[in-house]
Parts: structure tokens; sequence; C-alpha cells
């Protein structure tokens, strides 16, 4: 009877048993299969191939191709694939290196950063049509110059200059400001057109100086048209010009340092912060007033996440503007400053101007206040809207 019993346990025991070594099975297989899916996910985000080619200002021209390039470098820590960018020093690379990049590399996504490569792009575009593009800051007038797998990522450059033009013609003494632009084209000239609209806005009867560098690059000759502006009557300068405007800051920051009163504006980027010297310190905290906000990394790394999820869309113009936060003034002039630059950094716009400038963004936004974006238009500019 007891042998009976004890056999009846154990057979139970080894019942109870092999169902929790059936469960852990089951359990185990899941696991595997999860990691396998895992695994083949990380894999086909791995193979992903991304490529830029810049236009003449490089990728460290502190403004508009190192924001391009941000914005892909963040896509890529967050996704992980291979990421190639090459640098054109001139014209005659732009086909060239959009080939090597879309074809020799076999990039899934390649972009051309600036209006400079639209020729190119085309040409190349048209010949790969197996393949994605992204330009930057360029769009056809025509619906059918329209790519279908090309997409093109414009921003309302005007309506955030118009918010440093408030700025400029706040802070001003002179009733004198200036801008450089780099080559003259309908883009630079939206810079153009919005700042002066924005500081006719707050002074109608307030003078612009307006140059052009004829350059992306050169900044020796931002620091001559620096120098001649503010020589000129000018206390504030305000740049479109890429690299151009290092020489900008450089005449700025001799001429401050003599003693006389004068502002920079930069662009595309918070260039106080981005404008740094050997040991990653801001260079220019005390001359740069504020930057128009281009958030052209915002663009290339929603694009490359749209490849990465299989949702890239080509035949389609995206703009950001000053409603999607595409456009706008930089964060340090409205005092938000990283900790550990608050010994060097501080906010240079009054918070006065600040609340100013917010009426005239909201107005903006809601359609009160129609930016003009030719410069033409600009210089005739007037609105019955009062912020004050």
């Amino acid at each position: 009877m007891k042998k009976r019993r004890l056999v009846a346990i154990l057979a139970t025991v080894a019942v109870v048993a092999s169902l929790f070594v059936g469960c852990g099975g089951k359990t185990d297989n899941k696991d595997n299969k999860a990691g396998q899916e895992q695994k083949k996910e990380e894999a086909k985000k791995s193979d992903i191939k991304i490529g830029l080619s810049t236009d003449e200002g490089g990728l460290n021209d502190k403004s508009f191709n190192q924001a391009a390039d941000m914005g892909i470098k963040k896509a890529q820590k967050e996704f992980g694939f291979e990421y190639k960018a090459l640098e054109s020093t001139k014209k005659e690379n732009f086909v060239p290196h959009l080939q090597t990049l879309s074809t020799s590399a076999n990039s899934n996504l390649t972009f051309a950063i600036g209006y400079q490569m639209a020729e190119a792009l085309a040409e190349v575009a048209k010949s790969a049509q197996d393949k994605n593009f992204a330009i930057v800051d360029f769009a056809p007038d025509k619906p059918e110059d329209v790519l279908k797998n090309v997409q093109y990522l414009r921003f309302n450059d005007h309506e955030g200059s118009f918010l440093v033009g408030v700025i400029a013609a706040k802070t001003s003494k002179t009733g004198k400001i200036g801008f450089i632009g780099g080559k003259q084209s309908p883009l630079i000239g939206k810079f153009e057109a919005g700042y002066i609209a924005g500081a006719r806005a707050i002074n109608p009867n307030i003078k612009v100086d307006v140059r052009y560098a004829d350059s992306f690059s050169d900044s020796n000759k931002g620091y001559e048209l620096a120098k001649a502006e503010y020589g000129s009557g000018c206390d504030i300068v305000y740049h479109a010009a890429g690299g151009v405007g290092l020489g900008l800051f450089k005449a700025t920051k001799e001429i401050k340092d003599s003693g006389k009163q004068v502002w920079a504006i930069g662009v595309d980027q918070d260039q106080v912060l981005t404008v740094t010297d050997a040991n990653k310190k801001p260079m220019y905290a005390d001359i740069i007033l504020t930057s128009m906000i281009k958030r052209v990394d915002t663009a290339t790394y929603e694009a490359v996440k749209e490849i990465v999820e299989g949702k890239f869309q080509g035949g389609k113009i995206r703009t950001f503007s000053l409603k999607e936060n595409g456009v706008g003034i930089a964060p340090t002039s409205r005092g938000q400053i990283p900790d550990d630059v608050k010994d060097i950094v501080k906010q240079n716009v009054s918070k006065e101007v600040i609340t100013l400038v917010d009426k005239y963004e909201a107005a903006i936004k809601e359609g009160k206040i129609k930016v003009p974006e030719k410069p033409e238009d600009a210089k005739k500019f007037t609105t019955d809207f009062k912020a004050e």
C-alpha cells in the first residue's frame, strides 16, 4: 500500500515537473523568437546607408551645413546606420559627389545641402530613379518639375528673419543696421526681406545697408564687408552667408573691443554656442546679439527617420515655418543657456524686447502679418499691427 502511494506521488511529481519544463520550453521559444526578430530589425537598420553632400561652406561652417550634418548624426545615434558625408569646395563637385553617394556608395537616401545644388540633384536623380534623394532649401516652382524620388525641404526664412529684424531695430542706437548675404538669389533674398520688414515694423525710417559677399565660405570677405558697414554707421549687422559670417564676427569683436557698441546677428544655429574655440568654448558670446534659428537638423533627422521606418515619400515638398517651429530666434536670447557655459554666455536681448518679439511672432502665426519674401517688397513694408 505504501509502495503504491509512493509510486503515485512520484508519478504526480514527474507530471508536474514535465509541465514546468514544457512551459519553460515555450517561454524560451518565445524569447528566442523575439530575440531573432530584434536581431533582424537591428540588421535591417544597420544595412541602411545615408549620404550627404555639402555646398561650398563645408561641414564645419558653424551654420547651415553643420546643422544638416547634426540632424543625420542624431538619427545615426538613435537608429544605427552607415553615414558618409562629402564636402564640396566648388560647383564642379556637386554632380560627382551626388553620384558617388547614391550609386557607388549605394545610399538609401542622399542629401543635397543648399539651393546651389538644385540642378546637379535634378540631373543625378533623373538618372537614378531607383534611388531616394532630399534637398534642403529648394523646391521647384512648377509642379511638373517635382521629381518622384526627391523630397524637397524648405524653410520660411523670411519669417525668422523678421523677428531678428525686430530685435535689431529695437537695439540699434544709430538707426542704421546692416545685412551681409552670401550669394544673391531668391533664397537669400528672403532673409534680407524678412530682416528689413521686421526692422521697419519697429522703425519705418530705419536705414539698412545691404551687401553681398558672392560666397558662402570666404570669411575674409565677410570681415571686409562688416568693417565697411560698421564704418558707414551701422551698429548691428545680420548675416545669411554661411562661413562668411565668421569674418563678420571677427570684425565685430575687434570693433567692440576698441570701445564701440556694435553687435552681430548669427544665422541657422544659435551661433553664440556653435562658434567655439579649440577648447570648445564660445568665442563670440559678447558680440552675437541673437541668431535666426533654422531647424535644418530637424528636417534632415525626420527625412532619415522616414527611411528607417520605411515611410519616406519622394515627390513631396515640406515647408518648415514659424508656426511649425521650423524657424525662430536663438534659445540663448530667451535665457535658455546650458549650465556648462553660463559663466561665458549671457542673455544679450532684454526681456522687454523678447516680449515684443513674442507678440510679433504670434501675429505672424495668426496671419495678422504677412512677411514679404522679396527685398523690393520689404522696402515698402508697413503694418497696422501694433505690438507696443
